[in-house]
């Protein structure tokens, strides 16, 4: 089936298969009543955005209050989305993807309101990001969770990346959520 779970509840690959020849590719980047089939609803993608980021540039993680489609279409970038719902069985948990251009995979993540997605971009070229929303963008609070927490332990393919002042000042998932008991793993 194109569309696969992950070990993070609602977290799902979209993958399809690329047809290529001498003249390039092409390949389907989802079907949306697939799509919504494993969602277990229906979505109604509200807006379309791109993101281009030069070799090196890390942003997130952010769980803005939508849905959200991912997928890089030129360049690689290295993305993780973490499960912040502190009410979840998967809190604490992180789920990584390397994305775009080989040694990347062309798949598409369909990230659900609650996660953070983060995504580092790497390699020689500037990296475009695609992503649908299911909600037109509005100045929210984004419960965005440091890039570099401890807790959420990713292995980022950039060893100093190039971080926004405001995601660099973002709290830690301890910091995020003080009033939740903490395990010696979480």
């Amino acid at each position: 089936m194109p569309v696969e779970r992950t070990s993070i509840d609602g977290l799902l690959v979209v993958r399809w298969d690329t047809h290529g020849d001498e003249r390039g590719f092409f390949r389907q980047t989802y079907q949306l009543g697939e799509l919504e089939e494993a969602a277990g609803r229906p979505l109604v993608w509200q807006q379309g955005n791109h993101a281009r980021s030069a070799p090196g540039v890390l942003r997130g993680f952010h769980a803005e209050p939508w849905d959200k489609l991912v997928q890089v279409v030129r360049g690689t970038a290295m993305a993780a989305i973490a499960d912040i719902r502190p009410q979840s069985a998967t809190f604490g948990e992180v789920a990584s993807f390397h994305l775009g251009d080989p040694p990347g995979e062309r798949i598409r993540l369909f990230v659900p309101d609650g996660l953070a997605n983060a995504y580092c971009t790497y390699g020689e070229q500037d990296v475009d990001y695609l992503y649908d929303v299911t909600e037109p963008w509005r100045a929210v609070d984004k419960r965005a969770v440091r890039w570099d927490d401890p807790d959420l332990a990713v292995g980022w393919p950039v060893r100093d990346p190039i971080v926004s002042d405001a995601d660099a000042a973002n709290p830690t998932l301890r910091e995020r959520f003080p009033d939740r008991e903490w395990s010696a793993t979480t």
